[in-house]
């Protein structure tokens, strides 16, 4: 059973679970079992998002003092002192027989209908237990076409498309970078 805690708990909104956590005790013990796809990302398991590079710090960098006084807030502001330390990574994603190379800013495989408290990119076709993830990324834009078409992208249906955003959808993805890359894991530093 999952007992919701934490002062956002996408998971258990993704899980439509109570947030009321005497409500969430005695659904695990009277519920109906839920299946849920897992990731596994270097040996660790994680079935809510995995992430990299802008803003992902603020998950686990903000202090719980913070989180306490201002919620969602702080992660916010957390995210805007980040700004100048932002610095793309050259990576190379392979996924599902294809294989994706440019510089990106963000990167998030996720399995969740919002991140952070914020509605995910497409996430009316979000299934959590059809063995895919949802994958995106942000790529360092070449031009201002490259953002107005990321946001294109963004409302599209289509998997992947030209600009700055590149949404899509995968069973088994490696990345591969020349520089280590640190990662959140639900909020936490992988």
């Amino acid at each position: 059973g999952y007992t919701p805690a934490g002062s956002t708990n996408d998971f258990a909104a993704s899980l439509g679970l109570s947030k009321d956590v005497l409500t969430a005790a005695k659904d695990i013990i009277e519920g109906t079992p839920k299946r849920l796809d897992v990731g596994s990302f270097n040996g660790r398991r994680f079935s809510y998002v995995a992430s990299f590079g802008a803003f992902t710090e603020a998950s686990y960098s903000t202090p719980q003092s913070s989180k306490n006084m201002l919620g969602h807030l702080a992660y916010v502001l957390e995210g805007i002192a980040s700004l100048p330390t932002i610095t793309p990574y050259h990576l190379k994603v392979e996924y599902d027989g294809t294989v994706l190379e440019d510089d990106f800013f963000f990167g998030m495989v996720s399995n969740a209908l919002s991140i952070g408290g914020i509605q995910t990119p497409k996430s009316e076709h979000v299934v959590l237990d059809d063995g895919l993830f949802e994958v995106d990324l942000v790529k360092k834009p070449v031009s201002l076409a490259d953002v107005a078409n990321g946001f294109q992208n963004l409302l599209s249906q289509s998997p992947v498309g030209a600009g700055a955003l590149v949404h899509f959808q995968a069973s088994r993805l490696v990345f591969t970078c020349d520089q280590p890359i640190p990662w959140t894991i639900a909020g936490e530093y992988g």
